[in-house]
């Protein structure tokens, strides 16, 4: 660490917004450049570098001096970027056994099916959850979080956590039966 960042990083534990913003000038424009080479896509890898950033001014005080701050940055970046493939891991691997499940082809799901009304339809269905239920599921599955790291949010123990995905999942299925192609198509085009 330089002795610019050094002094930067001392700065930002105090608090100091206008160091908050040159370490964003000096690091901004690196990080994108370091998530567009895993997430290929200009508008994620902006996302991810806002994240890395807000997450940098909530935990301010409890920055390191002595650590490097660049490598501080980039372990942020990467391991939002994991969680991301987690995520969409899980998606695609939850998508791919639900079509073969219910033999849908891939061509009934390209029908004409409006985006706002699948919104609407898959909102619905988590809105009808417990409200610990659909928030561990959220928390665990759609923002990549473990289940440590979702227990540890909600205040509750992993197994709780597995349970409560476990049962959203159930809920989801049996809707997909019903409304097959909304959900579907919900889940490749708003969270893939």
């Amino acid at each position: 660490m330089t002795v610019n960042d050094i002094e930067l990083a001392e700065r930002l534990r105090k608090g100091d917004l206008e160091a908050f913003d040159l370490i964003y000038d000096m690091y901004a424009g690196k990080l994108h450049a370091f998530a567009m080479k895993y997430l290929r896509s200009s508008a994620e890898a902006e996302e991810l570098v806002q994240s890395v950033f807000l997450k940098v001014w909530e935990n301010h005080r409890k920055i390191d001096r002595e650590l490097s701050f660049r490598a501080y940055l980039f372990t942020i970046a990467y391991n939002d970027i994991c969680k991301l493939f987690r995520r969409q891991s899980y998606l695609q691997k939850y998508v791919i056994e639900t079509l073969y499940e219910n033999r849908i082809s891939t061509s009934a799901t390209e029908e004409g099916y409006e985006y706002q009304s699948v919104l609407v339809a898959v909102q619905r269905l988590l809105d009808s959850m417990p409200e610990s239920q659909r928030k561990a599921f959220v928390m665990g599955k759609i923002e990549g979080k473990s289940s440590r790291e979702v227990a540890a949010e909600l205040g509750l123990s992993p197994g709780t956590v597995d349970n409560y995905i476990s049962g959203t999942l159930k809920i989801l299925r049996s809707k997909i039966n019903r409304e097959n192609l909304p959900v579907i198509l919900f889940i490749i085009l708003f969270l893939l």
